[in-house]
């Protein structure tokens, strides 16, 4: 069964980039649509380092603070 679907030249343009040479339009679109489970998504959450959230707003506020003081030069 087949099904038409309407897109832009843009964007054909960006879908004809990226698929291969041996592809069909429906493999491309078929490989790009990926699927994820809540469970694919849980494990995906847990590949940062614990205390990650700490790190990265000390790692903010030292850089608010550098660009505060090279803002008053």
């Amino acid at each position: 069964m087949s099904t038409s679907i309407r897109i832009t030249e843009k964007t054909k343009q960006k879908l004809e980039a990226v698929k291969r040479d041996d592809e069909t339009f429906d493999e491309l679109l078929d490989r790009l649509a990926v699927t994820r489970t809540p469970e694919d998504v849980a494990a995906m959450a847990g590949f940062a380092d614990e205390g990650i959230e700490e790190h990265m707003d000390e790692t903010h506020r030292d850089l608010s603070e550098s660009l505060d003081a090279n803002s008053r030069r």
